[in-house]
């Protein structure tokens, strides 16, 4: 008989908080130990609480300590096994010692997401090498130190999975976004190329592309009265009538660690609430 779906959360929206009230817990990634980069807040903490809630042990990979530190209470008070590092992506001494620290705590890692990255965005013709080069550290070269450094420890634990968070920007962009879309477009060609490579020895490898998602920045925007995007007008444009929330991000993500989704490999996988589908005339 197949996995059962995992995400074993009630959708009730508090009116006050707007957060996913988890009521009931599953075990379907109960003795599986996952890495999220980019965990302290926003997508990164969904995806930590979406595993967590579905029995894996989180490890949170933050360069902010403050945030890290208490995104690991809450989730330790809810009943999740949960451990901090801080990591910068940028460096590889730190990721490796980072992945060295999940083996060492708990044995292994059998999940691997990485979150972590910055929306940096500059003109193509006044922009410095150097800004390229830390735009692309963030949104590109940390995701490949991760998966390089995490291979390995997949490899004795019999297999594994790993998610890269990567953007609809990646497939049809907007004004302004370089060199963003490309970074992430670049993320969707290294899950393929991985999942090719590795696929044979039981390590699945994915994207995911969020689109519009309230995370802090975009909440602090919402909330702006000389920004033009509001959350109605927002809502308005997304064919699903809302913005999305980190955990909506997280209850994929968590499914797709499962083996409900033994068969899916080498693939990105948009999650956008139907925006990509629809013109911007439409």
């Amino acid at each position: 008989m197949g996995a059962q779906f995992p995400v074993q959360i009630h959708r009730a929206l508090a009116e006050s908080k707007g957060t996913y009230l988890i009521t009931e817990k599953s075990a379907l990634l109960s003795r599986k130990v996952a890495l999220v980069t980019g965990a302290a807040r926003g997508i990164g903490k969904g995806i930590a609480q979406q595993l967590g809630a579905n029995g894996a042990t989180v490890v949170l990979a933050d360069i902010d300590v403050e945030a890290g530190q208490k995104t690991a209470r809450e989730l330790t008070e809810s009943g999740v096994q949960t451990s901090f590092i801080e990591t910068d992506v940028r460096s590889e001494a730190v990721v490796a010692a980072a992945m060295t620290h999940a083996e060492a705590q708990f044995g292994g890692l059998d999940i691997l997401v990485n979150n972590a990255g910055a929306n940096l965005n500059f003109d193509a013709t006044t922009m410095t090498s150097n800004e390229w080069d830390e735009s692309m550290a963030l949104d590109l070269r940390g995701a490949w130190l991760c998966c390089k450094h995490v291979l390995p420890k997949m490899l004795v634990r019999g297999g594994g999975v790993i998610i890269n968070i990567s953007s609809i920007h990646a497939n049809a962009t907007s004004y302004n976004f370089f060199p963003y879309a490309a970074a992430k477009a670049g993320l969707i060609g290294m899950t393929k190329s991985l999942a090719l490579d590795w696929g044979k020895k039981n390590i699945r490898v994915l994207a995911v592309s969020p689109g519009l998602v309230k995370s802090d920045a975009v909440v602090k925007a919402f909330a702006d009265p000389e920004h033009s995007l509001t959350e109605a007008s927002a809502a308005a444009s997304i064919p699903a009538g809302f913005v999305a929330l980190p955990e909506d991000i997280g209850g994929l993500v968590a499914f797709l660690a499962t083996d409900a989704a033994r068969y899916i490999t080498g693939t990105n996988i948009v999650i956008d609430g139907g925006q990509s589908a629809r013109l911007a005339d439409a």
